[in-house]
């Protein structure tokens, strides 16, 4: 008699327990997507601002420097590229999308 008692207390904690756990991650739900969402927002703010050819001013200066060798012999050429440099600085602005005309 004492042993169904306890078997079904037992089975009766065991309920409990995933209920509480439920809970809790239901609970949890509105942090973890608050979390989400700002690293998804952070991400998108660290890509910069949208291009728009309308509004987007921008000035580059490219510099490129390839040293190279060059042989000749038996009507073939080969050449072997030895170092190879390219810096590219300058700035670009883009205006307030809002001001761009949509047609």
């Amino acid at each position: 008699m004492f042993i169904r008692k306890k078997k079904g207390q037992t089975t009766l904690e065991y309920a409990i327990l995933i209920g509480v756990v439920a809970a809790a991650l239901i609970a949890m739900q509105v942090y973890l997507k608050r979390g989400y969402q700002g690293k998804l927002r952070a991400s998108a703010d660290d890509m910069g601002d949208q291009f728009s050819p309308e509004l987007t001013t921008y000035t580059f200066t490219t510099n490129s420097l390839t040293n190279s060798n060059e042989a000749v012999g038996s009507g073939t050429t080969t050449t072997t590229i030895n170092n190879q440099f390219s810096n590219r600085y300058g700035n670009e602005e883009v205006d307030d999308l809002a001001d761009e005309t949509w047609w």
